[in-house]
């Protein structure tokens, strides 16, 4: 059996088809469109709507295609934020055929960890940290693979959000990365975190990162890659990189919290393999089976 994902974030909505195989998840079909909503003060704009409900219609008509027989539509920080959000939910349910469900944090972050500790090779002794960040929220969660979640976190803070409050240059300036940073060290301040044994990172600012600096998330290679990153205009580095100019836009808000997160928690991040979209087809299809 094949089950699909089709996760609607803060800056993109991202589509995953997989299916059981190996003792984990065996990817057959991926897909990502940066629709960008933001994490709105007020309600989501009517041509952001459209653009979704296109979007995810055509995810779902792939993941039809690509043999899902159960594809999920989740919704994360954008759409919890928004005071149209039931109006927006029901559109792209027209739209798509398929039901919106919009997750709390607390949701978000079980599954998140779900997801990345599930597609990891080996799984480390002891207590595990999954570091979620997202455009507009940010969770953090502790737990073990045979105990799950012992304690998670969802902070209302990520990249895309951080981005829009800060930035105004491109490349951004230092006094903006230097709100950015100061922002991001508020928002871990007295986070009563567990000291996990690992801590892994998951999210589109930290797969981004896989092929500048390594799986190895610490504060050297996350210096490094704010360097890289904020030399020049991002459509430059998009075509340097080969990554999406929105995705160069917000990475540097990313990596801040990134770094953030790896100060907090006392231990290196490592890029994980496995992360929302993951823990939702994971449970689906064990549901199922």
């Amino acid at each position: 059996m094949r089950s699909a994902c089709i996760d609607i974030g803060s800056n993109t909505t991202r589509l995953l088809v997989a299916e059981l195989g190996d003792g984990g998840l065996r990817e057959i079909l991926a897909d990502r469109v940066f629709t960008r909503l933001g994490v709105p003060e007020g309600p989501v704009r009517a041509e952001k709507i459209d653009h979704l409900c296109s979007t995810v219609a055509s995810q779902v008509r792939l993941a039809r295609e690509a043999g899902a027989d159960d594809v999920r539509i989740v919704a994360t920080a954008a759409v919890r934020a928004a005071v149209n959000r039931e109006d927006l939910c029901a559109a792209v349910s027209a739209a798509a055929g398929v039901p919106v469900s919009v997750l709390s944090g607390t949701e978000e972050a079980r599954l998140s960890f779900l997801g990345a500790t599930r597609t990891l090779d080996a799984v480390p002794v002891g207590t595990v940290a999954v570091v979620d960040v997202g455009g507009g929220s940010t969770e953090v969660v502790c737990g073990t693979l045979d105990g799950g979640v012992q304690w998670s976190t969802s902070l209302p803070i990520g990249s895309g959000l951080l981005t829009d409050l800060h930035v105004r240059s491109d490349p951004p300036t230092s006094s903006e990365l230097a709100r950015i940073r100061a922002h991001a060290t508020e928002a871990f301040a007295g986070l009563d975190a567990p000291r996990p044994s690992a801590a892994f990172a998951v999210g589109g600012s930290a797969t981004s990162l896989r092929r500048l600096v390594g799986i190895v998330l610490d504060g050297a290679a996350l210096g490094r890659a704010i360097a890289a990153i904020c030399g020049d205009p991002s459509e430059e580095v998009a075509r340097r990189l080969d990554l999406h100019p929105e995705r160069v836009r917000v990475l540097p808000a990313g990596m801040l919290l990134l770094e953030a997160a790896c100060t907090c928690l006392g231990v290196p991040l490592q890029i994980a393999g496995g992360g929302l979209r993951e823990g939702v087809v994971f449970e689906a299809l064990q549901t199922t089976d």
